[in-house]
C-alpha cells in the first residue's frame, strides 16, 4: 500500500507522541552545537566560568545534547532517546545543583537561571517520554490485516454497493447498522465481545469511483479504525478482485484480543467470512446459509452446527 496512503496519513502525521520530540530533537541540537562551538561562553551565561573543567565539561554535556538531538530527529520510535535526554536532564540538573552550592552574587544568580531553564526542559523532556511511551503501546495494540476475494461482478458494480455505506451490515456479520449522514460521513453501531456495543462516527477520506474508496472513525471513537477497499479487474476477465485493509485498535489491547480469539473470533477470519458473504450478496443477491456451514469460526456456531442432511426425497 502506498506510503500516501490516507488510512495511514493522521498516525503519520501526529507521529509517536506528537510534534513535541521533534521540537525537543531541535533544541538539543541547537544548544549542542552551541556548547560544542563556544564552551566559554556558555561557561560564562551559565555563571560556571571560573571552574577549570568548566568548558571540558560543557563540551560532553553538548556532545550529548547533539546525540540526542540526531536519535529524536532521525528515529520512528523516539520514545528511548526522549527518555535518554530525561536521564541527561537529571546529570545536568545534579552538576547545576553543585556549582549553585559553590557560587555567590551575580554568578549564583546565573546558575540559578541556568537551573530553572533545564528544570523547564526536563519537564518537557518528561511529557515527552510519558507521550512517545503511550503511542508505542497505541501501536502495538493495532490490529492491520488485509484481505482479498474474487466476485463474479464488475468494479463498478462492486464499487457502487459498498459505497452506499448502509448495505455493509448485510455482509458483516459484526455490524448492526451504519446510517449516512451525508456523502462523506456516517454513524456505525458494531457488535462487541460480550453483548457489548459499540458505536462511533466515521468519514470517507479518499473515493475514487469504481476504484477504490477510504475511510476512517473520527478522533474520539473508542475503536479507533480505518479501511480501505480496492475494486481491481481481475484477469481473464473473470470479474472483480476487492482487497480490503483494516486497521482498528481493540479497546482492551492484548486481553481483550485474546478473549475474542478464546471464543473463536479471530479478527482475520471475521474479514475472511465478511468478504465471503459479500461475494454470495453480490452474486445471489443473499447470503446462502445451511445447517452444515457454522456462521464463521464462533463458538456458538460451531456448538450449534449440526451433519449436514441430504435434502428431503420428494413424497409421490
Amino acid at each position: 500500500m502506498a506510503e500516501t496512503d490516507p488510512i495511514l496519513l493522521d498516525q503519520r502525521r501526529r507521529g509517536p507522541g506528537g510534534g513535541l520530540p521533534r521540537l525537543l530533537g531541535l533544541l538539543s541540537l541547537a544548544l549542542g552545537a552551541g556548547e560544542l562551538l563556544a564552551p566559554h561562553a556558555v561557561a560564562r551565561l551559565t555563571g560556571v566560568d571560573d571552574a577549570p573543567a568548566a568548558c571540558r565539561v560543557i563540551r560532553a554535556v553538548g556532545t550529548r545534547r547533539a546525540v540526542h538531538g540526531a536519535g529524536l530527529l532521525g528515529s520512528r520510535r523516539p520514545a528511548g532517546w526522549t527518555w535518554a535526554r530525561v536521564a541527561g536532564d537529571a546529570v545536568d540538573l545534579a552538576l547545576l545543583g553543585r556549582a549553585l552550592a559553590d557560587r555567590r552574587g551575580e554568578r549564583r544568580r546565573r546558575v540559578a537561571v541556568s537551573t530553572a531553564v533545564v528544570g523547564a526542559i526536563a519537564a518537557a523532556d518528561l511529557v515527552a517520554g510519558v507521550r512517545a511511551g503511550r503511542a508505542h503501546a497505541a501501536r502495538r495494540r493495532v490490529i492491520d490485516l488485509e484481505v482479498a476475494v474474487t466476485v463474479n461482478r464488475s468494479p463498478a458494480e462492486a464499487y457502487r454497493f459498498w459505497r452506499d455505506l448502509e448495505n455493509l451490515p448485510r455482509f458483516m456479520s459484526h455490524l448492526e447498522s451504519v446510517r449516512a449522514d451525508d456523502l462523506r460521513r456516517s454513524h456505525w453501531t458494531a457488535r462487541a465481545p460480550a453483548g457489548r456495543r459499540v458505536e462511533w462516527d466515521a468519514e470517507i477520506v479518499d473515493d475514487q469511483p469504481n476504484r477504490t474508496l477510504a475511510w476512517r472513525s473520527m478522533p474520539g471513537t473508542r475503536v479507533p479504525n480505518a479501511g480501505r477497499a480496492r475494486f481491481v479487474p481481475a484477469p481473464g476477465d473473470r470479474g472483480t478482485e476487492v482487497r480490503v485493509r483494516l486497521r482498528y485498535a481493540p479497546p482492551a489491547g492484548a486481553l481483550g484480543r485474546a478473549v475474542a480469539k478464546l471464543f473463536g473470533e479471530e479478527p482475520e477470519q471475521q474479514v475472511r467470512d465478511d468478504l465471503r458473504r459479500f461475494k454470495q450478496v453480490l452474486e445471489t443477491g443473499e447470503v446462502v446459509r445451511s445447517e452444515g456451514s457454522p456462521d464463521g469460526i464462533s463458538v456458538r456456531g460451531q456448538v450449534m452446527q449440526r451433519p449436514a442432511q441430504p435434502l428431503p426425497t420428494a413424497r409421490r
